[in-house]
């Protein structure tokens, strides 16, 4: 079946606010556990157990939203190469080391050919 662009894929702001989301869930699941253990290891600081657990999640979930947003876009973007078939991000099948080794041959001889 042929992929047609656009077809009924979100867009790459909508990627990004999922990528940001998810990221904020798990950096809230994170910064709970990390900063519960601190607590109980270091107290909870002259700022109380409230302030403290809630600086921990917030901050690790800020950072885990940024890098997952920034990452989703990364990924659809690099996928934006194998859906309009450019040769360079298709990867071709391979059955076997021989028929790598064909595959890397041909390339080269064509490499060079183009040098020539």
């Amino acid at each position: 079946m042929q992929h047609v662009p656009g077809g009924n894929e979100p867009s790459v702001w909508q990627k990004c606010s999922m990528g940001a989301l998810m990221g904020g869930g798990v950096g809230l699941t994170i910064g709970f556990i990390f900063g519960s253990y601190s607590i109980i290891r270091q107290g909870a600081g002259p700022r109380g157990f409230l302030a403290t657990l809630s600086q921990y999640m917030l901050s690790s979930a800020a950072t885990f939203s940024f890098f997952l947003a920034i990452g989703s876009v990364i990924r659809s973007d690099a996928q934006l190469g194998i859906q309009y078939g450019h040769p360079v991000f298709a990867a071709p099948h391979i059955a076997s080391r021989a028929d790598a080794a064909r595959i890397i041959r041909a390339r080269w001889e064509e490499h060079k050919k183009r040098q020539l």
